[in-house]
């Protein structure tokens, strides 16, 4: 009887480990999205395209060369997510063209469950996340670098982050996702201090 009980917690164990191993990928090669009430398939809170009426089409868009619509602060944002390319659902990614007007800021911000790259293509941007500390974790830590033309930098998914034009002439940025639409989760400036330089 001692021996069954280790024996059975040791076979429970070993059944649920294998129950967190999955491959996240669709189980189809795409689900172009769209507004068919016909269509059968739905995935991702979208219904998918008949796959013999997709074209190339659903898999391009242009006008990432200009920048995009002005968000407020100094800021225009030229986004390609599901919403843009029918062919981006359920393939997890995305990316926005980000131009920013000198001294202007992207307010601290997260993404949940997205990782984001940033390829500044002009101007100078100070790029930083805040996490906790490795070596006081009752602390947080900022992680923030000065980046020009050429410089990538990654913020972690669902870390709070900025993004800020310390430069004199305009900026611009490519940034990706791996999301196909992103969520965006924005803080209160007023919940953290920053430098009265960032914002005219």
């Amino acid at each position: 009887m001692a021996f069954l009980l280790p024996t059975t917690l040791a076979i429970i164990a070993l059944v649920f480990s294998f129950a967190n191993a999955f491959d996240p990928r669709p189980l189809q090669d795409f689900c172009v999205s769209a507004n068919d009430p016909k269509a059968t398939v739905f995935v991702n809170r979208r219904v998918c395209k008949d796959p013999k009426l997709v074209t190339e089409d659903d898999f391009s868009t242009s006008g990432l060369n200009v920048s995009g619509d002005p968000v407020g602060g100094g800021l225009s944002i030229n986004t390609v997510n599901s919403d843009r390319i029918a062919g981006l659902n359920t393939l997890g990614i995305s990316m926005a063209r980000v131009d920013y007007e000198s001294g202007a800021m992207a307010s601290p911000h997260s993404h949940p469950q997205a990782t984001e790259l940033h390829l500044v293509l002009e101007g100078t941007l100070e790029i930083g996340f805040i996490t906790a500390d490795p070596s006081n974790p009752t602390k947080n830590r900022l992680y923030a670098k000065t980046l020009n033309a050429g410089d990538v930098f990654v913020i972690p998914p669902s870390l709070l982050h900025y993004q800020a034009n310390v430069g004199k002439v305009k900026a611009t940025s490519f940034n990706s996702l791996n999301s196909h639409n992103s969520d965006i989760v924005i803080a209160f400036v007023s919940t953290f201090w920053i430098s009265s330089h960032y914002f005219r």
